[in-house]
């Protein structure tokens, strides 16, 4: 299993958005330069993010502002607007195990209560970073760079 890229890209732009509020005006295109990416992906990104209700697109001239604190928006939120999961399930099964064979009708009751524990605590974990805490770990990084 690997989560796309889809889900760093988007904890990118957020982090851009921010970051850059005051000095830029924040665009796809602007956004495609930072995360080094064609402005159809971040386009992509941004309306998924948009649809979630964690930023606001302004048409004609541009710009691009996050709603919430960042406090409040958390790892989790963000992959729940990018990495929307089937039925609220991480994991799939193939359809249709083989019914006649001992482990075919069995992996659903083998699996189904790990895999939600597993999936359980990587969102529980999700849910402990924020963008906040890229913002500071951002501005501790560059307070070193420029010593």
């Amino acid at each position: 299993m690997q989560i796309s890229s889809r889900f760093t890209i988007a904890l990118h732009i957020l982090t851009c958005v921010e970051f850059f509020k005051e000095e830029h005006k924040v665009t796809s295109e602007f956004l495609a330069g930072s995360i080094n990416t064609n402005p159809v992906i971040i386009r992509k990104i941004l309306g998924q993010l948009k649809k979630a209700g964690l930023i606001s697109v302004a048409r004609g001239t541009g710009g691009i502002t996050v709603n919430r604190p960042l406090p409040e928006i958390t790892f989790l939120d963000v992959y729940q607007a990018i990495e929307p999961v089937e039925n609220g399930d991480l994991f799939h099964f193939h359809e249709e195990p083989n019914p006649k064979c001992p482990v075919g009708r069995n992996m659903h009751t083998l699996l189904d209560d790990k895999l939600k524990a597993i999936q359980d605590a990587m969102e529980e974990k999700m849910r402990t970073y924020t963008l906040a805490d890229l913002e500071t770990g951002l501005q501790e990084i560059l307070a070193k760079e420029s010593r």
